[in-house]
């Protein structure tokens, strides 16, 4: 399943560096404003121990990780959902992706202006926050209106189900809150999804800092997940070999990239999770949403697969290593056969019947 991460926040704050070192491709980092016109999109692995030490269990001769697709979005700016700097190109770019990484810049260096002239974490963070507001604010406000014109020329359950939600979300907005703060049953969910929200959709925090600055990160009280990094570590990290890197880590005291830590962080922001085919061909991961029932995890492999499914063989990945592979977890009775309703679990190992 194909995912997407928009990379946002103001000019300069590191966000293509960070790209550039997540996906080690080249893209426009100068130091100007609205140095990336275009989203740059870029498949990154998500990084599993796990993957290893099953396809040595299951003498695999290729391992395929999940993938996460992150999208470089050019800076935005204050006044943005005014059409200020490329505004409202920017905002479309991010309504299609399905959570947000924003990073904030919390580092000082002269050679590398900041687009309102002082570092501000806190500032530059209620700047894009607010942005995004005002964008869904417009959209709502315009639906609200609309939706309140029919009802005008008559009664209909469904558009007072849609006119509730909508002043809900106008409300929230008003007072300065994104839509994801806004309690809508499924029902009032469904019937305005299709305005697919910018402030609806997950938030993930990266506060870029100076390598000094890991150790003593800005006080910011923020609403979701936040990653610690220094973007030109990172940077660095990304260009060596993966000896030299894992030296220059235990260097600096790191047990982890930042990026690793933002990658995997991503991939939880999104309520996902792995689950495993293992054979001597190919070890891989496959990536679901929480809560997928077998037939459509199967389906993720193969559209025929779900629609013949039959059952599915689990066992934890765990087990199967422990068992040194399925025959002696079969003997042990770490195998279970599962049916139709099964809800397939992070670190399952499946193998599906289907005719």
């Amino acid at each position: 399943m194909s995912l997407q991460i928009g990379i946002v926040g103001l000019p300069n704050v590191g966000k293509s560096t960070l790209f550039q070192a997540l996906t080690k491709k080249k893209v426009d980092t100068s130091n100007y404003p609205f140095a990336t016109i275009d989203p740059n999109v870029g498949v990154v692995a998500v990084p599993d121990e796990r993957l290893a030490q099953l396809a040595r269990v299951a003498k695999s001769k290729e391992i395929i990780p999940t993938t996460i697709e992150f999208v470089d979005i050019a800076g935005l700016v204050k006044n943005a959902h005014q059409g200020e700097g490329l505004g409202n190109q920017f905002l479309q770019n991010i309504r299609e992706t399905d959570a947000i990484v924003e990073v904030v810049r919390a580092f000082d260096d002269p050679n590398v202006i900041h687009v309102a002239g002082k570092v501000e974490p806190k500032e530059d963070v209620e700047t894009i926050n607010l942005e995004l507001i005002f964008a869904d604010l417009a959209i709502v406000s315009k639906r609200h209106e609309n939706v309140s014109r029919q009802l005008k020329s008559g009664t209909n359950p469904q558009v007072e189900q849609q006119l509730g939600a909508l002043t809900k979300l106008k409300e929230a907005l008003e007072a300065g809150r994104p839509a994801r703060s806004v309690e809508l049953t499924d029902d009032e969910h469904a019937q305005v999804k299709d305005l697919n929200l910018l402030t609806a959709k997950p938030v993930l925090y990266v506060i870029n800092c100076s390598e000094g600055g890991l150790s003593s990160p800005p006080e910011l009280t923020l609403n979701g997940p936040v990653i610690l990094l220094s973007v030109k570590i990172e940077s660095e990290l990304s260009e060596l070999s993966r000896e030299d890197a894992a030296t220059f880590m235990a260097d600096l005291g790191l047990k982890e990239s930042g990026l690793d830590r933002l990658i995997k962080a991503a991939y939880k922001t999104l309520d996902l999770i792995t689950f495993f085919t293992a054979g001597p061909k190919e070890t891989r991961a496959w990536t679901v949403k929480r809560g997928t029932k077998a037939p459509p995890a199967a389906g993720v492999i193969h559209t025929d697969f779900e629609k013949g499914f039959i059952r599915a063989e689990i066992i934890n990945w765990k087990e199967f290593v422990d068992a040194e592979g399925d025959v002696k977890a079969k003997e042990l009775g770490k195998v279970r056969i599962e049916g139709r309703d099964y809800v397939v679990q992070d670190g399952d190992v499946v193998h599906f019947h289907f005719q």
